[in-house]
């Protein structure tokens, strides 16, 4: 499936709403510490891009062991959830608001999902 120009527009829209709710979230409160959350969801992608590389060198066995596969996956995962779970705590403990957590949460998933979408649409196919 090829991505066309619409595709690139929407997610690019999106991104943007995404990153501008995490800065309103820190900028309507005068509180910096939502922005943490751009960097978890940022860097959340990459132990399983790195992981997926790592674990099949040889393209003559396709079969090889899917354990350093599943460790990428288990860091993707903690890190998408420290996403979620870091404003929440940050909330908790009265150091945002709670409507800054709401915005900072709901703006990460949109920037985490815009980022798992550009990975999908723009996936190389593999032909041998």
């Amino acid at each position: 499936m090829a991505a066309g120009l619409k595709t690139i527009i929407a997610l690019s829209f999106v991104l943007a709403i995404g990153f501008l709710l995490v800065i309103l979230s820190s900028a309507l409160w005068h509180n910096y510490l939502p922005l943490l959350v751009v960097a978890t969801y940022v860097v959340a992608p990459l132990p399983n891009w790195i992981c997926s590389r790592c674990a099949n060198p040889d393209d003559f066995m396709e079969n090889a062991g899917s354990a350093i596969v599943d460790f990428g996956r288990f860091v993707t995962g903690f890190l998408v959830v420290m996403g979620i779970a870091l404003p929440a705590l940050l909330a908790h403990c009265a150091l945002i608001q709670y409507p800054a957590m709401a915005m900072s949460i709901v703006g990460g998933l949109l920037i985490y999902g815009t980022i798992i979408s550009f990975t999908m649409f723009f996936q190389e196919e593999q032909e041998f």
